[in-house]
């Protein structure tokens, strides 16, 4: 468990700083196993100090101690795993939010022309014949209205489709490729998802997607750049799953 592999480590290298802070002297390095040793200590203590630098070593050193001794026991077994665990995932989630809100700071920078062109495109097209607008800013165009039934966000659909951007380059086609695509609603992007679901077996719509409900920040490929808006026609085939 790599949990318990981790705290090991943390155990090592505290009981060595311990020792070191009791006033022991440093050992020569005599022996090969002296010098590996002395070099794993090195390796587990720069570990330590990149993943958990902000240890209490008091409080780690008692529950050693009580651990150890079994005695005055102030966690159990199965809740300090619970502890750990979510100690750690929290940590991973803090550092991926970090590391998002990096990312997102230095796309806006270098593409924020391309989110206002697509923010200006999207506000004069809601205002055109035909253009239907959802809550969350989804805007589409019924070419087609089938009598079929409408999938749900668990279905499994059948569709053709083809993608362009706002100024019309096709990143995508599954005309073009002469095949239909077959994949769940709630594996796509939001905008899919969201207006699969309004169109019934047999339709024909148009999506024209705001960027925060395609692929946001990220870039898709050589041609949906950060913060692209999308347009795609969308064949509604068939719900091949329920």
């Amino acid at each position: 468990m790599k949990i318990i592999k981790f705290l090991a480590v943390i155990v090592l290298t505290t009981l060595v700083s311990s020792c070191n802070s009791q006033g022991v002297t440093n050992k020569p390095l005599k022996t090969e196993i002296d010098s590996v040793s002395y070099a794993i200590g090195m390796d587990v203590a720069r570990n330590v100090k990149n993943s958990v630098s902000e240890m209490d070593t008091e409080l780690f050193m008692q529950g050693f101690k009580n651990a150890m001794d079994s005695t005055n026991i102030l966690i159990d077994s199965d809740k300090s795993q619970t502890i750990l665990s979510t100690y750690f995932r929290k940590k991973q989630e803090t550092q991926r939010a970090k590391q998002q809100e990096e990312q997102i700071a230095k796309a806006e920078e270098q593409f924020a022309d391309n989110k206002l062109a697509g923010e200006k495109f999207l506000e004069e097209n809601k205002t055109k014949e035909g253009v239907q607008t959802t809550a969350s800013g989804l805007q589409y165009i019924v070419e087609k209205q089938g009598t079929g039934e409408k999938p749900t966000a668990t279905s499994r659909v059948k569709v053709n489709y083809h993608g362009t951007l706002i100024d019309g380059t096709v990143f995508d086609s599954s005309v073009d490729r002469g095949k239909p695509a077959e994949f769940g609603v709630n594996q796509v992007i939001k905008g899919w998802t969201e207006g699969l679901q309004l169109m019934p077996v047999g339709s024909k719509y148009k999506f024209f997607i705001p960027q925060d409900l395609a692929y946001g920040f990220q870039q898709r490929g050589d041609k949906i750049k950060p913060f692209s808006a999308l347009i795609f026609e969308v064949e509604l085939l068939d719900i091949t799953k329920k």
